[in-house]
């Protein structure tokens, strides 16, 4: 998961893709079930009566920040270019408050054509408001050279809605500069959880005030911590949380354990400084030395400090590290829209053509197609080569140590507040760990029963 939202887990390796079929289901509000795929649904504005193409308008939405947008608009523009008869019209917003106007939108019949949804997916899907792409599949939209779970993965109840446009892994971002200070080595694939809390301690002490070993990652990492334990924060296939009271306990113990210890950023900092705002990062400052991010985010990070960053995976659990490839956000289009032909047209654009992935690079994630991987390997930084170094160790680990596909929990945004508002409950004293942990277990409940 992005910040703010969980992963979602692809137990596939993202360097052996294999062939895949399109994904059945009628189409949407503006498809007809009747209509093979190559035909245009009603409203489509594809050709005039004179055989000319008419001008089509589409709207596309994303969160980010202005670096997104730049690098985002660039590719547009080189759509509009290779199809001179569509125009597209970009808005974005920061990832807090993205999500509460495309729903006003949505309610109001007034969104984007195209948008970006992340782990969020399943709520959308589940309102009926995301275009079927499956009729497009093989003709505007071309998936062959798509990871065939990644696939999977944006098909809900039998229809394609949704489809990734970038991968990563998380992993612990190192800011090895801070480790090289302390005189201490970077730590390696397989270490352990009490090796965490004892590394955040040894760079606390050794740096000295104002100085932290980690981010508290509570929130981010509890899915991962769940599946190191054979459960899972939500079992969809069964439409149930995927694990009790007693199973999440420990990991908000571990959390307030080594923050005493004084090895974690104190609570009311990360709030003030949040990890993943480049903006305000105690990483990128030289004050924190590690936390949990995706790895599509160590390009931008590096590019903002002389420090020099790497990864490595999560610490061990007796299950493994949890983590496979993700899916770091992927399009959507909106089931009302009057050109879905279009839609489809400019998703496939953003994931086969290898201008469009040297226009996003990897912002959004390694490409999920492997011509477009190998068309940024070939250009790729310092920085670029530690992400696919990292994400390759990955899919080898993933290879003996594979997780089904993991989805964000029903009402996921009023989970995480949740889940925050007890890490802060714990880290200010206002309540023990084990009545903090309590509460927030009623209170997830709560949440997924009134979102069902």
């Amino acid at each position: 998961m992005k910040r703010r939202g969980l992963s979602i887990v692809l137990a596939s390796t993202l360097l052996a893709l294999a062939g895949c079929g399109s994904s059945g289901g009628p189409g949407g509000d503006n498809a007809s079930p009747s209509a093979s795929p190559s035909a245009a649904p009603s409203g489509s504005a594809s050709a005039s009566a004179s055989g000319e193409q008419e001008q089509v308008e589409l709207r596309i939405s994303w969160w980010g920040d202005q670096a997104r947008a730049d690098l985002t608009n660039k590719a547009i523009e080189l759509f509009e270019q290779k199809n001179p008869n569509i125009k597209l019209t970009g808005e974005f917003a920061p990832f807090d408050g993205y999500f509460d106007k495309l729903n006003t939108q949505l309610a109001s019949d007034t969104a984007p054509d195209i948008f970006f949804l992340g782990g969020n997916v399943i709520d959308y899907a589940n309102k009926d408001v995301l275009l079927d792409l499956g009729p497009y599949v093989g003709n505007e939209l071309k998936l062959d050279d798509m990871d065939p779970t990644m696939i999977e993965y944006g098909t809900v109840n039998g229809k394609l809605i949704h489809v990734s446009v970038g991968a990563n892994a998380r992993g612990i971002i190192v800011n090895k500069t801070m480790f090289d200070k302390a005189g201490i080595p970077v730590p390696q694939d397989g270490w352990t959880w009490d090796d965490y809390a004892r590394i955040s301690k040894e760079i606390s002490d050794k740096l000295g005030d104002g100085y932290y070993g980690t981010y508290n990652f509570t929130t981010d990492g509890m899915d991962i911590y769940l599946k190191q334990n054979g459960k899972q924060l939500y079992d969809m296939a069964n439409n149930k949380l995927g694990f009790e009271e007693a199973d999440i306990l420990p990991w908000f113990q571990y959390w307030d354990n080594t923050a005493k210890a004084g090895g974690v950023v104190p609570i009311e900092l990360q709030v003030s400084n949040p990890p993943d705002d480049t903006g305000k990062s105690l990483l990128l400052t030289g004050k924190v030395a590690m936390t949990l991010l995706p790895s599509n985010n160590l390009v931008t990070f590096q590019g903002l400090t002389q420090d020099e960053f790497t990864m490595v995976q999560l610490p061990r659990g007796p299950k493994g590290t949890g983590v496979v490839f993700e899916s770091s956000q992927g399009i959507s289009g909106f089931a009302k829209t009057k050109h879905p032909n279009e839609v489809a047209k400019f998703i496939d654009f953003i994931i086969n053509d290898p201008d469009a992935a040297k226009a996003l690079g990897n912002n959004r994630g390694v490409p999920v197609t492997s011509a477009n991987r190998a068309a940024l390997v070939a250009e790729a930084s310092p920085a670029d080569k530690i992400v696919y170094d990292y994400t390759s160790r990955v899919s080898e680990q993933t290879k003996k140590e594979p997780f089904a596909i993991s989805y964000n929990p029903p009402g996921n945004a009023e989970f995480i507040k949740l889940s925050d508002n007890t890490v802060q409950e714990i880290g200010f004293g206002k309540a023990s760990v084990e009545k903090a942990v309590q509460g927030f277990y009623e209170g997830t409940v709560k949440i997924f029963e009134s979102n069902q």
